[in-house]
């Protein structure tokens, strides 16, 4: 308002006929000056005298170094202003200083209102006495924030139509940033919402607007905004405290329908510590598998399948850095810790064109943030696990830092077992991150991630496996405008194995294995307007393998070391993107990317015979690639697109195509993934993996968004997919294309999800059926395997069926359970024998030809929380749970005996009676 009557003084003393002064010419010279010193030398070395505000200097922090000959003294303010907000007014030596706005020395024609009356079929003029600025602040409702908010400055000349608002709007008290929220103009006819990231922008008209930011959570804000330029504008918003018998807070409530990507899932990381699991861990992974569409092998298996998918075939990213092995245990707990982790989006549909590598799905796992303000917690105690995240500010409201760590001591369960062998077995684990987050400025952000785990697992007392994963994530954010912003990541992941065997004798080993890669990735996202918003970047990203050494514990012993050359590769990747909104109703979002890929010496490489089978007797000859010297590149456009329709705003339906290579294959003869699985890069004999993949899905709310149905169609067919020749050794094997068969994949389905997020029940049912099947087909019979036809994979299970229910009874007590049905998995059996020289053999059916009994299980938790007070120093929950309720003893896996001339089949389980557990968590 100062501004506004200093206006108005200026314009009413207009009688005393100020002039501006441009007769006078200026030299002068500035070193290292700030812009109050500048104008204080003005002030020195000319008549000229200034007029302004102490304080509107120190969020001005420019620093001038230039000389001026002979200039005006409008040439040199207008200089000197103009990277910043300042505008100014002359008159004779005075000269006044303003922000943002200017002062004018006469009336505009239009400054005025003028109506037309008409009378008697007569029309007369007449001006009102009111002006247009007066009358708009009229119309601010009490929402509106007192102050007027300036962005840019006014011009005299050259105004744009419209200009572009941008920022972020937070939490007034925590200081996190809101999703999902509504920014619109007041009568301009344009809105939009936040992003994940609580970031917006949107288009105004030039002049005085009225930005209304609502959220069903949190108080509505209106704010006053003078728009002379595009720029920022942050908001925080209060949270809205109702006193109602029941609030319903609904995050994203139609995000399902109207968001362009398919076949996309987000975890709600807090809410899954109602879901009574295995040993009472809460574990993202495992909930992730009871949506449609995600499985794994058996009960307790590491790994999962999306989509007909291997298990190698899904990239985990934490925190932009990929985790190779996500488990702990054995598989029956993640390695990702849910006390630190924020959110977790997955992709198994349309695959944003930013994510590469990989052929079925991406896991994008983001860690918290420590609190910025205070120092908080959350700890957790359990029959077999205890966690502690901590957050505390560093420099608060600037910089955070949230540390994690999480063990075991569950070889109390080993102990208690009847069987013998297991008593002295032994098995723990461990992991710890730490994450800095650091506000720079309004434009720039850093964060670093460093994450640790490490396991340790006996069966018996003489082999000791130990694996870890180790990574560290760099990323800077800066905005350039309010339009353009782009992040820098750097990351380093890190897997590795090893076997200790030692049994005192000559045969003592020392068995390992390491993968390491280095990545680094620009990301850009750039809003052209309403209608475009352009995701773009480039990545790089180089692979150091070392397949495996076996080394002997003691010069005495028998065993030869051993030791497979390194291997080592370089991946690249640029992409573009683009979220078109061709009307209302129809979003399109367009994504190219192209992917290369190197295989670097040292290496030595194999040719064999074009007509013959890959084997050792095949060899023609070899070469030997010196130091980083290519060896084979691979490459191709992997295109992404997806299409929804609107029909209605709880109405949708949305197609999408994507291809994708994947160029590191996982090497096992495990039917399920295991730690010491190693990954091998593609070379000059085995070709890289590509995928492409179709889906069709509609989408429907109800009940006022509180209900979510979907029902998902899609047809994969992939290439190159690794199979393996009947007998193959991959352990330490030099050349390991001998071992290996690459054939062609298919996999169909369609998933149905009934979701409902809120109210005394909650929960989803979810329903996928889904073949998927591979072909290994040669002119010759070691390449050939079921005759070169078609046959399931050992993940292919057709139904499954997952109910995940809670039932509130107050506020405090609820009940959870979770079922899960699945179909049996495929297994190959023995069908009969033959006597060949005097020797007995076992014939086998087709590969895969029948399968294991199906698989159901019934889990049961009751939950209680603390009382809500709001000023208590921490908040408890208590889970009390029983995993396989039914105590069904359902099957693992399936093996054969011969006893006297008959073959017996005999199944194995993994918890075949009730397990219960109970769970403490607390949050301060």
């Amino acid at each position: 308002m100062r501004k506004i009557i200093l206006t108005l003084f200026l314009l009413t003393f207009h009688a005393l006929s100020f002039s501006q002064e441009k007769t006078n010419k200026i030299s002068i010279e500035f070193n290292n000056a700030n812009l109050k010193t500048a104008l204080e030398n003005i002030e020195k070395s000319t008549d000229y005298k200034f007029y302004f505000d102490q304080n509107w200097f120190n969020a001005n922090p420019v620093v001038i170094n230039k000389s001026y000959n002979n200039v005006s003294v409008e040439d040199l303010l207008n200089s000197l202003f103009e990277k910043t907000d300042f505008n100014y007014f002359i008159s004779d030596k005075k000269i006044i200083l303003t922000k943002n706005s200017i002062i004018y020395d006469s009336l505009p024609s239009d400054y005025f209102e003028t109506s037309t009356i008409s009378q008697n079929t007569k029309t007369e003029n007449k001006t009102s006495a009111k002006p247009l600025f007066k009358q708009q602040y009229d119309t601010i409702s009490n929402n509106v924030s007192s102050n007027v908010i300036f962005i840019g400055k006014e011009k005299k000349t050259g105004e744009s139509r419209s200009y572009t608002i941008s920022g972020i709007i937070k939490n007034k008290k925590t200081n996190k940033a809101l999703s999902n929220v509504s920014i619109k103009a007041r009568n301009k006819n344009t809105s939009t919402t936040t992003n994940d990231e609580g970031y917006y922008t949107i288009e105004v008209p030039y002049g005085l607007n009225y930005i209304e930011v609502e959220s069903i959570n949190h108080k509505k804000d209106v704010e006053a905004v003078m728009v002379y330029d595009s720029g920022k504008l942050d908001v925080s918003l209060y949270e809205n405290i109702n006193e109602l018998d029941e609030v319903i807070i609904k995050k994203n409530a139609d995000k399902n329908v109207k968001n362009v990507i398919a076949g996309v899932s987000s975890i709600d990381v807090e809410g899954i510590k109602n879901i009574p699991l295995v040993l009472g861990e809460r574990d993202i992974f495992r909930v992730a598998t009871t949506l449609p569409g995600i499985k794994t092998t058996g009960e307790g298996s590491a790994g999962f399948n999306v989509r007909g998918g291997k298990d190698d075939q899904n990239l985990i990213l934490l925190d932009n850095a990929v985790l190779y092995n996500t488990s702990h245990f054995l598989g029956f707990f993640s390695a990702v810790n849910p006390y630190t982790t924020s959110k977790v989006d997955i992709y198994k549909g349309s695959i944003p064109a930013r994510f590469g590598g990989r052929l079925s799905s991406v896991f994008d796992i983001t860690t918290k943030n420590g609190n910025p303000e205070k120092f908080s917690g959350e700890g957790g105690i359990g029959s077999v696990t205890s966690n502690l995240s901590i957050g505390t500010p560093i420099i608060k409201n600037k910089s955070s830092l949230l540390v994690g760590v999480r063990t075991t001591y569950s070889e109390w369960i080993l102990k208690s077992l009847k069987d013998e062998s297991l008593k002295n077995s032994e098995a723990a684990f461990f992991d710890g991150i730490l994450k800095y987050n650091h506000k720079i400025s309004a434009n720039n952000n850093i964060e670093s991630t460093v994450y640790y785990s490490k396991d340790r697992f006996s069966i018996s007392s003489d082999s000791v496996y130990k694996y870890s994963n180790a990574l560290v994530s760099l990323k800077w954010n800066h905005s350039f405008n309010n339009k353009s912003k782009a992040d820098v990541i750097f990351t380093n992941s890190e897997y590795k194995f090893n076997i200790d065997y030692d049994n005192g004798g000559l045969n003592s080993f020392d068995y390992g294995y390491k993968l390491n890669e280095t990545q680094f990735i620009i990301n850009g996202n750039y809003s052209l307007n309403n209608k475009h918003s352009f995701n773009y970047g480039v990545s790089s990203k180089l692979y150091n393998v070392s397949p495996g050494y076996l080394n002997p514990k003691s010069p005495e012993s028998t065993i030869i070391p051993i030791k497979i050359d390194d291997e080592k590769a370089l991946e690249s990747a640029v992409y573009l993107a683009d979220n078109y909104t061709l009307s209302e109703k129809i979003l399109i979002s367009l994504g190219l990317r192209y992917s290369t890929f190197s295989a670097l010496g040292e290496s030595t490489q194999r040719f064999y015979e074009s007509n013959a089978p890959i084997n050792d007797n095949t060899v023609i000859g070899s070469q030997h690639y010196k130091k980083n010297e290519v060896i084979k590149t691979y490459g191709g456009f992997e295109p992404r697109i997806a299409m929804r329709y609107l029909f209605t705003d709880d109405f949708s339906v949305k197609a999408s195509y994507d291809k994708t290579y994947q160029y590191i294959h996982l090497l096992t003869n495990n039917t399920t993934q295991s730690p010491t699985d190693s990954w091998k890069l593609s070379d000059l004999n085995i070709a890289p993996q590509n995928a492409q993949q179709y889906s069709l899905g509609f989408y429907k709310n109800l009940n006022n968004d509180n209900i979510e149905l979907s029902i998902e169609g899609y047809y994969k067919k992939s290439d190159n997919i690794l199979d393996y020749k009947v007998g193959s050794e991959l352990l330490l094997k030099e050349n390991t294309e001998t071992q290996l068969l690459q054939g062609e994949g298919k996999a169909y389905g369609v998933e149905l999800l009934l979701k409902k997020n809120a109210g005394r029940l909650n929960g989803w049912l979810g329903y996928t059926y889904s073949r998927t099947f591979i072909k290994s087909d040669s002119p010759f019979n070691e390449e050939k395997v079921n005759n070169g036809n078609y046959f399931p994979t050992n993940f292919d299970k057709p139904h499954e069926v997952s109910a995940v229910m809670n039932y509130k009874f107050t506020k405090r007590y609820s009940i959870s359970s979770n079922f899960v049905y699945q179909s049996g998995r495929p297994i190959t059996y023995p069908i009969g024998s033959y006597v060949y020289n005097g020797l007995e053999y076992t014939v086998y059916s087709d590969r895969n030809k029948f399968r294991i009994p199906d698989y159901y299980r019934l889990d049961i938790g009751f939950n209680i929380e603390g009382n809500h007070k709001i000023k208590k120093l921490s908040h408890s929950f208590w889970n009390i749970s029983i995993y396989n309720l039914l105590g069904r003893n359902n099957p693992y896996s399936i093996f054969f005996v011969t006893t006297n001339g008959e073959i017996k089949a005999y199944k194995t389980s993994i918890f075949s009676v009730p397990i219960p557990t109970i769970t403490y968590n607390v949050k301060f």
